[in-house]
């Protein structure tokens, strides 16, 4: 009798549901009440099972579409964000009530600079211009760093989990590839289209871009994954002509010196030169480039070859500061950075104000046919400048020290792992870290979900890897 009891609950409840659900679509025209049911199933998800949702979260950032509140001067990236400010809430809490988390892992030395960041962050939000908005910021910084670094951390224990999580946003990506491939061949290709037809899922070419070049650099590295079964390695191959394809039709040139760079350091590795020589050969070129930049810009503006459909001319277009419209808005963009910087050095003008200030900072020859008297066309256009500008000089080391230990553990990691899987991974994930923070010099992208999902994940692979299977002979799950 019970059991004939639950069953005639439950189809109570489910009458019940139809029921309000018609009357809802008829009466009100609204269908947000079907939304109950994924709604709970993820609350579940929260409550019993919270790596489930980290998963979600990585196949769902792809996916998310940017919705702005302009009244609100909010913006944000749905279903993803949502999502993880739900993590970040259960991550405080569960902080509060019993404060436990592995010392290895909050110890580690990106961790460390993480907690570096967030602490000058802080500091520059109180001297800030416009202390509501970076306040906002930091509340944006926190939920994409603790879900995608500290809990990842944590979720790569279970290497089943490292698999999961990267194969569940290419899968994403794929569907966006796919998606922007056939809308891409509606205008025949052509190079304009190439820097929308990804909306409404990316905003724009060089975020799609620089994702495409992160997940083709891991997508490679499970081609050379050992142990993998051969009709596996067929489709991972096939997902790699994929994203190669949607990388080339993307016109993202930062994207694709990002991928050169990343290639360089790879045959740095194979030929066993030392990180230090690396390191001592990038100053020596900055250094070079300062010392003779006069006669290098002379050599750069002689090149009138703009952007196009062509792979050729726009691979010639890079250098193209005199009449490309792309590359000259990010040198008006920069210079408007240093200007700021110039006039606060020390504390900046506070995160995330960059947007609302630069406006004045431009000159008129320098702005552009996309430059706006408003100033209201974006950021700064590099993860190094746009820190300079809004948290001074500090905040600018911060993210080149952030770069410098990631890649330095990632790389020390790798001589040290004893398990050829592992050893993989890790470098995998080094060479995806180099890329983006390459195609960072051009282009900046870690306040949305889109690239600080997979940036600080990729920190929290290597840190598991470092932390957790370096010194095993095994690549299997962690118990403690």
């Amino acid at each position: 009798m019970e059991k004939k009891a639950k069953i005639a609950w439950l189809y109570v409840i489910a009458a019940l549901f139809i029921a309000v659900g018609l009357f809802l679509v008829v009466k009100k025209n609204t269908y947000l009440f079907f939304a109950l049911p994924v709604v709970l199933g993820v609350l579940l998800l929260y409550i019993f099972s919270l790596d489930k949702v980290l998963l979600l979260t990585a196949f769902a950032v792809p996916l998310s579409v940017n919705l702005k509140a302009l009244e609100a001067g909010l913006a944000i990236s749905l279903p993803a964000e949502p999502l993880l400010m739900g993590i970040l809430v259960l991550f405080v809490a569960k902080m509060l009530y019993d404060g436990h988390l592995d010392r290895r892992v909050t110890h580690h030395p990106i961790a460390i600079v993480i907690y570096c960041m967030f602490a000058w962050m802080a500091v520059t939000t109180i001297t800030s211009e416009m202390p509501v908005v970076s306040l906002k910021f930091i509340l944006s910084r926190l939920w994409f760093v603790v879900p995608a670094f500290f809990l990842c951390t944590v979720l790569f224990k279970n290497p089943k989990n490292i698999h999961w999580f990267i194969w569940l946003y290419i899968s994403a990506l794929c569907i966006v590839c796919v998606y922007t491939i056939i809308h891409h061949a509606q205008f025949g290709f052509d190079g304009d289209s190439a820097h929308w037809v990804m909306t409404p899922f990316y905003n724009d070419h060089t975020a799609y871009g620089a994702a495409l070049a992160i997940y083709l650099i891991l997508a490679l590295t499970y081609v050379f994954l050992p142990g993998v079964k051969k009709s596996r390695r067929l489709i991972i191959i096939g997902v790699v002509v994929l994203l190669s394809l949607a990388l080339t039709l993307s016109n993202c040139r930062a994207a694709w010196i990002s991928m050169i760079a990343a290639l360089g350091v790879l045959i740095c590795v194979l030929l066993h030169i030392k990180f230090r020589w690396v390191a001592a050969a990038i100053i020596l070129l900055v250094g070079l480039f300062f010392a003779f930049q006069n006669q290098i810009i002379d050599a750069l503006e002689k090149n009138n070859q703009d952007a196009s459909g062509d792979l050729v001319e726009n691979i010639q277009s890079i250098t193209n500061i005199s009449t490309d419209a792309s590359n000259l808005e990010r040198i008006n963009r920069w210079q408007s950075a240093f200007r700021l910087f110039n006039e606060r050095p020390i504390f900046g003008w506070g995160p995330g104000t960059y947007q609302f200030v630069y406006a004045p900072y431009q000159m008129s020859k320098e702005k552009t046919i996309i430059s706006t008297n408003a100033g209201d066309g974006g950021n700064a256009h590099s993860e190094y400048f746009g820190p300079l500008a809004e948290q001074g000089i500090v905040g600018s080391l911060l993210v080149v020290v952030l770069v410098v230990v990631t890649v330095y553990c990632g790389l020390k990691t790798y001589s040290r792992c004893k398990n050829k899987k592992a050893k993989v991974l890790v470098l995998g994930a080094t060479l995806a870290f180099i890329s983006y923070f390459v195609h960072g010099f051009l282009n900046n992208f870690l306040d949305t979900d889109k690239l600080a999902i997979p940036v600080w994940s990729l920190a929290a692979l290597i840190t598991a890897i470092d932390v957790y299977y370096a010194d095993k002979e095994e690549f299997e799950e962690i118990k403690e």
